[in-house]
């Protein structure tokens, strides 16, 4: 989302009550802790197929039900959560890495380094993002690795029109001109100055990202271009068990709660930091 487009949403949108903002940060916190300790939450093997066992309801036994071979849906839940942050982690982290780098080089340098920059990156926003992963996701090799390069390669750019604008604005300021006549060389200036003052923005939008890029990583692997079996991923639970959804609603279902209530959970959290540190933000 770029810096333009923000006014309109704050009109559009209403601020976010902090209590929202609060049960957001409780339900990520408590998707993350499952996630990472989910070798001592589980109650059953991650892959321990009990052919005896398939498809049966929600019990005190199993309380997610067991899906198609007899395996808890719990269990897969648990560790599927592990999988979804991951790929969400490396995903912001490449693209923030790559989109704020040229963003910030973009804004302080300007003149044909930022033209050249924005070009390239307005070639990238000229595509649809998930058609753009889609096509990706395709010609590799399905697998969590393909979905993290795919969703990556599309989610750069926006960080670098962020980027770049907040760097443009800050290069202008008194104390960045007071380095330079000081001859305080601009990569220094780029690090120790513009830098450290664009993240605000960044961190804000890396956070509203993270349910995007868990609900497209989960539309991936749904498709079969993403994580493969045994892997335990929640969007390629839903996939396995959608045919089963009249019958059998446990093994769809719960994997699909995880996703929304994930995507829920970064969505609030990340509305609720943009009105805490963003100081034009009104109370509606």
């Amino acid at each position: 989302m770029t810096t333009d487009a923000q006014p309109l949403r704050r009109g559009l949108l209403p601020r976010v009550p902090d209590r929202f903002a609060a049960l957001g940060a409780v339900l990520l916190a408590v998707v993350v802790l499952a996630a990472l300790l989910a070798p001592w939450l589980a109650p059953y093997p991650l892959d321990e197929p009990r052919p005896l066992e398939r498809l049966l309801p929600p019990s005190g036994a199993h309380w997610f039900g067991t899906d198609q071979v007899g395996r808890d849906v719990l269990t897969r839940i648990l560790y599927g959560g592990r999988t979804s942050l991951t790929i969400a982690v490396a995903v912001l982290g490449v693209s923030a890495a790559v989109g704020v780098t040229l963003g910030v080089v973009a804004g302080y340098a300007g003149g044909w380094l930022r033209d050249v920059i924005m070009r390239v990156t307005d070639v990238f926003l000229a595509f649809p993002a998930l058609l753009l992963s889609l096509a990706l996701a395709v010609v590799l090799q399905p697998s969590v690795n393909t979905v993290i390069l795919a969703i990556a390669v599309t989610w750069w750019p926006w960080y670098t029109r962020l980027a770049a604008s907040v760097a443009a604005s800050i290069a202008t300021r008194p104390y960045v001109d007071a380095a330079r006549c000081l001859g305080v060389p601009a990569p220094l200036i780029i690090v120790r100055h513009v830098l450290p003052n664009s993240l605000t923005p960044v961190l804000v939008q890396l956070s509203l990202d993270a349910g995007g890029v868990i609900l497209t990583s989960a539309a991936l692997s749904y498709l079969g271009l993403g994580a493969q079996e045994p892997t335990a991923e929640w969007g390629l639970m839903v996939q396995q068990g959608q045919t089963l959804f009249t019958t059998n609603w446990w093994v769809v279902t719960f994997p699909g709660l995880a996703i929304l209530v994930t995507a829920f959970a970064f969505n609030v959290l990340g509305e609720g930091l943009r009105n805490a540190l963003d100081p034009r933000a009104e109370v509606r």
